[in-house]
C-alpha cells in the first residue's frame, strides 16, 4: 500500500458536515405513499405481492423515516422488498451485502491514498505543513455504500442485506447510522444526510441480532406465503406457467417445507421449478419431469434424497 510522506500531526477541526447531495432523483420520504393500500397496489404493480402486514410496515417505515428490519427464512422475498421499493420510488438502489469480517472500510469509506500521495508531492516541501489538513478533505474520500447513501439522501434506498452474516462489531458500527442517519469520520467529523434515505435491513436469523439494533428499526417478520398467495406469486412472476401447474408446484413446495430440510425452498425456487416444468410440458409437480427437475427447488443433496423418498416413493 502506498504511504503518505511522514508529516507532523495537524489538528483537524471536527464538525457536523453536510456533504453535497449526489445528482439523482429525489422524493419526499414523508409522503412517499398516501396509504397502506397504495403501498400494496404499487408493490403489486411491480410484481411483488405483499400481505397487509408487510405493506403496513413499508408504509410506516417510509412515512416515519425509520429503518425497516425484515427477518425471515431465506427465500421469502426480504431482499426483493428493497429492490422493489427503489424501483417504485424512482430512487437509487444502494446495496451493502454483509459478510463475515466486513468492516467500515468496505462499508463506509476509504482514503484515496494514491491521490493523496500525488497531492502531497505536488506541494513544495515548505508548504506541506500548511496544507496537510487538505489531504483529508472530502475530495479524497472513496465512497462505499453507506457514505453513498448519506450523500444521496432521500434519493436513495439503502439495502443492508443479510446483516446477521456480519460480526457483532460491525452491527455496533451501524447503530449511529440507523439512529441518526449520520456517521463519524475521525479526520472530518460527523457526516449526516439532510434528508435520510429509505433503509431496509434484512436478516436470515442465522444468529440473534442485538436489541440495540432492533430498537432503532421498525421490525417485520416475513413468513412463507400461504398456498393461494404462492399460486398468485408464481402466476404473476411466470405468466407462461398454466394455472393448474402453478397450483401443483405450490402444493409440492408446501409439502417440502414441512419436512425437516436443511434448506427449505423459497419463493424464487418455486418460480424456477414451475418455469422448468412448463418448459418440459409437464402438467404437474409429479412424475418423471418433477423428479428430474427437483434440483430447481432444493439445493442440498441430503434434502434431495429425503424429498425424493417422501414425494415420489409411490
Amino acid at each position: 500500500m502506498n504511504r503518505l510522506p511522514s508529516l507532523a500531526p495537524v489538528a483537524v477541526p471536527r464538525a457536523r458536515i453536510r456533504l453535497a447531495r449526489r445528482s439523482c432523483h429525489t422524493y419526499d420520504g414523508r409522503v412517499g405513499f398516501g396509504s397502506v393500500e397504495e403501498v400494496e397496489r404499487a408493490l403489486a404493480a411491480d410484481s411483488y405481492l405483499a400481505d397487509r402486514g408487510l405493506a403496513t410496515a413499508v408504509y410506516l417505515a417510509v412515512a416515519m423515516q425509520r429503518p425497516l428490519l425484515l427477518e425471515g427464512e431465506a427465500g421469502v422475498g426480504k431482499t426483493e422488498v428493497g429492490k422493489t421499493l427503489a424501483r417504485i420510488l424512482g430512487a437509487e438502489l444502494i446495496r451493502l451485502q454483509c459478510y463475515e469480517g466486513i468492516d467500515s472500510a468496505q462499508a463506509l469509506y476509504e482514503w484515496d491514498y494514491a491521490r493523496q500521495l500525488l497531492y502531497a508531492r505536488a506541494l513544495q516541501a515548505g508548504e506541506v505543513r500548511e496544507h496537510v489538513s487538505e489531504l483529508y478533505g472530502p475530495e479524497f474520500l472513496i465512497e462505499r455504500p453507506l457514505l453513498r447513501a448519506l450523500r444521496a439522501g432521500s434519493g436513495a434506498v439503502l439495502l443492508i442485506d443479510e446483516v446477521d452474516r456480519a460480526d457483532d462489531e460491525f452491527e455496533a458500527f451501524l447503530l449511529e447510522l440507523l439512529s441518526d442517519f449520520s456517521v463519524t469520520v475521525p479526520e472530518l467529523g460527523t457526516i449526516g444526510a439532510d434528508e435520510p434515505p429509505v433503509v431496509v435491513v434484512t436478516s436470515n436469523r442465522t444468529r440473534e441480532l442485538h436489541d440495540a439494533l432492533k430498537r432503532r428499526c421498525l421490525y417485520h417478520w416475513i413468513d412463507f406465503p400461504s398456498l393461494e398467495r404462492e399460486v398468485a406469486i408464481v402466476h404473476l412472476r411466470a405468466p407462461e406457467v398454466p394455472e393448474a401447474l402453478a397450483r401443483s408446484v405450490a402444493e409440492a413446495i408446501a409439502q417440502l417445507r414441512v419436512l425437516d430440510l436443511a434448506k427449505p425452498p423459497g419463493i424464487a425456487e418455486a418460480i424456477d421449478w414451475a418455469r422448468a416444468l412448463a418448459l418440459l410440458g409437464a402438467d404437474g409437480a409429479d412424475g418423471d419431469a418433477a423428479r428430474e427437475t427437483l434440483g430447481w427447488a432444493l439445493k442440498d443433496h441430503d434434502d434431495l434424497l429425503r424429498a425424493q423418498a417422501e414425494l415420489f416413493s409411490g
